[in-house]
């Protein structure tokens, strides 16, 4: 075996671990969504994690992937590569996928979908409690299909606004503000959940039922995120630079550090408190910023973009909160705005000798004082932002007036565990389970708990009250 087919066969095995650390997200995600909701919705929540990955993973095979980076194509779209065959997605760097010269394309496949599905999941965060499960299955489709088309703008070598020279390692414009701003449309035509608003727009508070679920999520993604930001090397060398991986990886992991620090620091002056959720919030917003930096920038500028980004957590939940748009898990902010500024702060932060080594732009505006690569970076997002938002509120549009996307007031009051999948996520606090909480099984506890867990379970499965 020669050196070069050891590097591919390293690289391969590289890209096939960071996607399955990519696709593992989606467990943080069923997590942090789950924990900043209330449990009355939680198997739902759990449901369609599951399911719009599904959708995600066939559609992005069928068409998707061609979508993206299929040879042939324009500087809109791909044109080849759809449904690919066996020996399609076993070539090395030959049509239809010649773009991926150092992994199979089925490598490459592994990975991009992975992304899909990152990208699709953060939609669902603003829409979150109120939404009827057709609704994920079909508008699915149709968002994996919007995002193949801007990530072959952005990373297909044939891509307008790539042949641009516009920066993002790794997708802070394709995979986290596309899904902010397809969250954004939803969550603007569902409305806010009953009792999220007073009658004079006073915001109540709708608190989650489980932080721990939630800080578990933030961990999982954190984690997952070592391949999503390292893993876009899609190989073990980068230009001439060895093992580049592993400073991507640095850089990630010191600008979410900085964006939990960042974000309790505006918490407790806002506030009064470092919040735990705005905390969490924070490195997840950081995070989502550095992803387009990472392998432009140097780990000062990781530091800051972090700090920034943490900030824009927690001011940017309290705004699109003040606006009236009810958004659960604060994806509009976390990944909307702080994306934008991640890919906005690659303009001003890249260092040259970087971005020469990726063969992708120039420096940024710090270093060469230009202000070239800082209006590609927001040309790309006026771009993106325009075709993802507009034509994701059509879809939505369209689908609210044929069927309605949003469920019933007594449907939502009740929680979608039971109107959607005829079940519920915690069972016990809600009907009787032989054996289970209140029951005889857990006399121990004493006959006054005993009565009051009998009476919950029970009960009506919730009572409408001003939050819902």
């Amino acid at each position: 075996m020669s050196a070069a087919d050891l590097t591919v066969a390293a690289s391969t095995i590289w890209v096939v671990v960071a996607a399955v650390l990519v696709i593992f997200m989606q467990a943080g995600f069923a997590f942090l969504e789950a924990g900043l909701t209330r449990m009355k919705n939680v198997a739902h929540i759990a449901a369609k994690t599951v399911l719009v990955f599904g959708v995600a993973c066939v559609v992005y095979y069928v068409v998707g992937f061609g979508l993206a980076f299929g040879d042939g194509g324009s500087g809109l779209a791909g044109a080849s590569g759809f449904a690919p065959s066996v020996d399609a997605l076993l070539a090395i760097g030959q049509a239809p996928f010649s773009w991926f010269a150092t992994v199979p394309a089925s490598a490459a496949f592994l990975f991009q979908v992975a992304f899909a599905g990152v990208s699709l999941a953060i939609v669902w965060g603003a829409m979150a409690e109120r939404a009827k499960l057709w609704v994920y299955l079909v508008f699915g489709v149709a968002f994996v299909l919007v995002y193949s088309v801007v990530s072959h703008w952005v990373w297909s070598p044939d891509g307008w606004l790539f042949s641009l020279g516009m920066q993002d390692f790794a997708g802070s414009t394709v995979v986290h503000y596309q899904g902010a701003l397809a969250a954004l449309a939803g969550a603007i035509l569902l409305g806010p959940r009953i009792g999220k608003f007073d009658r004079h727009g006073k915001p109540n508070p709708i608190p989650g039922h489980n932080m721990a679920y939630v800080t578990l999520g933030v961990i999982i993604l954190w984690f997952g995120w070592f391949g999503f930001n390292a893993g876009s090397t899609l190989g073990v060398a980068s230009g001439d630079m060895l093992g580049f991986f592993g400073y991507v990886a640095l850089t990630t992991n010191i600008a979410a550090a900085s964006g939990v620090l960042g974000a309790a620091a505006v918490a407790w002056l806002a506030l009064g408190k470092p919040d735990v959720s705005m905390m969490l919030n924070g490195a997840i917003a950081a995070l989502v910023a550095v992803t387009a930096a990472c392998g432009f920038v140097a780990p000062w500028a990781a530091i800051v973009i972090g700090l920034v980004a943490g900030a824009i957590a927690v001011v940017g939940v309290l705004f699109v909160e003040r606006i009236g748009i009810d958004d659960p898990v604060g994806a509009v902010a976390v990944h909307g705005l702080s994306g934008v500024w991640g890919t906005l702060a690659t303009g001003l932060f890249a260092l040259p000798s970087l971005a020469a080594g990726l063969g992708t732009g120039r420096g940024g505006l710090v270093y060469t004082g230009s202000f070239a690569q800082l209006g590609t970076q927001a040309l790309g997002l006026a771009a993106v932002g325009a075709f993802t938002f507009s034509v994701s509120f059509g879809v939505l549009w369209v689908l609210d007036r044929l069927r309605g996307i949003r469920v019933a007031e007594e449907v939502e009051t009740m929680g979608l565990d039971v109107s959607e999948h005829g079940m519920w996520g915690y069972p016990e606090f809600y009907i009787p389970v032989p054996g289970g909480y209140g029951t005889e099984a857990h006399g121990h506890l004493g006959r006054p708990h005993a009565h009051a867990a009998h009476h919950r379970a029970t009960a009506r499965p919730e009572p409408v009250t001003e939050a819902g």
